[in-house]
Formats: C-alpha cells, sequence, structure tokens
C-alpha cells in the first residue's frame, strides 16, 4: 500500500477504530487512562454515530464491527485500532502491525465437537473434516499443520447450533468459559491459540507519522501497566 494513498493527509486528525461489543466495555477504561474522551454521544445509546469527536482535536475515534477494525486500519481508513489477535491472525494483513497486548478480551480460540464424535472418534486420526467457524483461514491453517484437510463454513454468529441442526460436526470458536459449548452439547477438543486484544497499527501510517503514532502507542502501554499496577495491588 503506497503511504500517500492514505486518506487523511498529514495534518489531519488520526483515527481511532474501536470494536462494538463485549470488548468496547474492557477497552474504554484503557482509552481514558491514555488521555482520550469521547464526546457524549458516544455514550448515548439512541445515537446512531459512528464516528466521534473527542477532547483532542487531532484524534477521532470510529466504532464499528470487531472484524472491521482490522480492515479499516489496514487499509488506512484508521491510523490505529483494538482488535483481537484472533482477527489480525485471521486477515495476515501486512500493512498492519500490532505493537501491544493490551490483556483484555482474554479467552481462547478452540475447536469443539460434538460428545458423540469425541466419544467414537480419536481426533489424532482425523484426515478430513468439516468445520463451521467465523475463522476459515486460521482454522484451515491449524488442520493442515496436522495434515488434515479442513472443509470451511463460514458463519458469523451461532456456531455453535451448526452441530444440533446437521450442518457440521464440529466448530472452531472463541471459547470463554465453556459454558455455551456445554449448553449445547459441544466438548472443546483443542485449543488453537489464547486470544487478547491487542493495539495495532496501520505500517504506512507509522511511517508517515511516527512521532504521532508513538505517542499513542506509549500512551496505551502506560496505562496497561497502570492498570497491571492496579490489580496487583
Amino acid at each position: 500500500m503506497d503511504a500517500a494513498n492514505l486518506p487523511y493527509a498529514a495534518n489531519e486528525p488520526l483515527v481511532l477504530a474501536l470494536p462494538n461489543g463485549r470488548i468496547l466495555g474492557e477497552a474504554m477504561p484503557l482509552v481514558e487512562a491514555a488521555g482520550i474522551r469521547p464526546e457524549p454521544a458516544f455514550s448515548d445509546p439512541e445515537s446512531r454515530k459512528l464516528r466521534f469527536a473527542t477532547d483532542l482535536p487531532n484524534l477521532e475515534i470510529v466504532r464499528v464491527r470487531s472484524f472491521d477494525v482490522a480492515t479499516f486500519v489496514a487499509f488506512g481508513a484508521a491510523h490505529l485500532g483494538i482488535a483481537g489477535n484472533d482477527v489480525v491472525n485471521e486477515f495476515g494483513y501486512a500493512e498492519l502491525y500490532a505493537p501491544l497486548d493490551l490483556k483484555i478480551g482474554r479467552c481462547r480460540l478452540s475447536v469443539a465437537a460434538t460428545r458423540d464424535l469425541v466419544d467414537a472418534e480419536d481426533p489424532s486420526r482425523w484426515s478430513h473434516v468439516r468445520v463451521a467457524t467465523k475463522y476459515p483461514a486460521t482454522t484451515r491453517r491449524h488442520f493442515a499443520a496436522q495434515g488434515v484437510q479442513a472443509e470451511c463454513i463460514k458463519l458469523n454468529g451461532a456456531m455453535e447450533l451448526a452441530p444440533a441442526l446437521g450442518l457440521c460436526r464440529r466448530i472452531v470458536d472463541l471459547v470463554s468459559t465453556g459454558a455455551t459449548l456445554k449448553a449445547n452439547g459441544l466438548v472443546e477438543v483443542e485449543k488453537i491459540a489464547e486470544v487478547s486484544s491487542r493495539l495495532i497499527v496501520n505500517r504506512p501510517a507509522m511511517k508517515t507519522r511516527p512521532a504521532e503514532i508513538r505517542r499513542w502507542v506509549d500512551a496505551f502501554a502506560d496505562a496497561v501497566e497502570k492498570q497491571d499496577a492496579g490489580a496487583a495491588a
């Protein structure tokens, strides 16, 4: 990507992309600790805005789906963002730099299967599997490393319904406590990766606006350090 094609010139505000949903609640204390205060509409549940001013003239916020944060940052629509390493690894954008683990949104990406399948088969003997997942690239890489061909059915949600409705007998999805799997008759078979949210940066922006980007990376690093210290106290 040519840095000259970034949609914001050097004198325009930096744009921080934040994810909707559960992670936003965990991310906001760090955002505020880094010195960023969004306009009041950001916290208004009735607001339909997706782009917000902050108390800083050189920084704006956009709020998008968690999977879209990486795309916005990779293609220069945002300069920085917060996204899970599950999303970063799935897309593998060369234009993304993930310099900081924010230590929020912790969970794991795992393979799960129906109880009867786990009882009847040895996963180490699988040679071909059909899997429902929102992470087809990651899933294929994981199984290919074991010499297993993975046929992936792309779903964006309600993954646990796929086995119950006969779509497939295996899924790859994020797991926190495992309660949702258990409630749907599924068993965690193996962990693919530990997941947490990262501060991500557009690489061309890092080259064209290094002082500004580095200042925000450092501000978020300080916020994470203070959060860790508070948790340990």
